[in-house]
C-alpha cells in the first residue's frame, strides 16, 4: 500500500475518533482513564482532544494533495502520538492497565508510522 493511502487512512482514522470524543466524550475515554472520565473536568479536556484529532485528522487530509507539506503534517500527527502515548505512561499507575496498554501501543505505533509516513511523503 502506498505512503498516501496509509496516510489518508490513518487520517480518516483519526477524524472519526476525533468526533467519537466530541460526541460522546466519557463513552470514548472511560476505556482509557477509567473512572477519571466521569469528571468534568476530564470531559471538557477530552473535548479539547477530540478537536485536535478531528483537526489534525482533516488538515493530513487534504495536505495529501502536497507531498512536503504532507509530510510535515505527518510529523505534526506524530508529535500529538508520541505525547499521548508518553503522557499515558507517565499516568499509568492511575489507569486501568488494559486502557494505559492499548493507548500506548495504539498511540505509539500510530506515532512509529506517521515517522515513516512524513519521510516517504517528504521524498515522493
Amino acid at each position: 500500500m502506498d505512503a498516501r493511502r496509509v496516510a489518508g487512512l490513518l487520517a480518516g482514522g483519526r477524524v472519526a475518533l476525533g468526533a467519537a470524543v466530541l460526541i460522546a466524550p466519557e463513552a470514548v475515554t472511560s476505556r482509557w482513564l477509567g473512572e477519571h472520565a466521569r469528571h468534568p473536568a476530564v470531559r471538557y479536556l477530552a473535548h479539547s482532544l477530540g478537536a485536535r484529532d478531528a483537526a489534525l485528522g482533516a488538515l493530513a487530509l487534504v495536505s495529501l494533495r502536497s507531498g512536503q507539506l504532507a509530510a510535515a503534517v505527518q510529523l505534526a500527527c506524530a508529535g500529538a502520538d508520541a505525547a499521548d502515548a508518553l503522557a499515558t505512561v507517565a499516568a499509568r499507575n492511575e489507569l486501568p492497565p488494559a486502557g494505559a496498554f492499548g493507548t500506548v501501543a495504539v498511540a505509539g505505533a500510530a506515532a512509529l508510522v506517521e515517522l515513516v509516513l512524513a519521510q516517504q511523503l517528504a521524498a515522493a
